[in-house]
């Protein structure tokens, strides 16, 4: 089964780091998901955190620390294993263009109220909690 991270990253205005994928993923209950938190598959060998690093580094080309797991579930919408990290910025400015252009189309930063208006699917109840929402 495969493993993915995401991060849950929070910047000093208390907004939340998304991304828009540039080919939308098909759910099973037909919803079109569209906008997620960075991140990604866990390769062989690597630890949660530092792939949910490595990826939203890749993704946003923002530097973060994954501090905290949050939750573990089987996505509803996608049946994959999704593992979501609370992630510490670590600087407020991109360090590096992101390197996954054929994945992201878009990053955003967006206040935490606002999340549900992206998100298609089913936010995870763990993280809903952590972000007040």
């Amino acid at each position: 089964m495969d493993v993915v991270n995401l991060g849950v990253v929070i910047n000093n205005k208390n907004e939340v780091l998304i991304v828009k994928r540039k080919i939308p993923e098909k759910g099973k209950n037909k919803n079109i998901l569209i906008w997620a938190f960075p991140g990604g598959r866990q390769e062989p060998g690597e630890t949660r955190e530092s792939a949910v690093e490595r990826e939203v580094l890749m993704e946003t080309g923002y530097k973060v620390k994954a501090i905290k797991q949050i939750n573990i579930r089987i996505h509803p919408d996608t049946g994959v294993l999704v593992i979501y990290h609370l992630c510490e910025l670590l600087d407020e400015n991109q360090i590096q263009s992101p390197a996954e252009p054929h994945e992201v189309e878009e990053i955003k930063w967006v206040n935490k109220e606002e999340i549900k208006n992206y998100f298609t699917s089913d936010i995870d109840p763990e993280v809903k909690k952590l972000l007040g929402i």
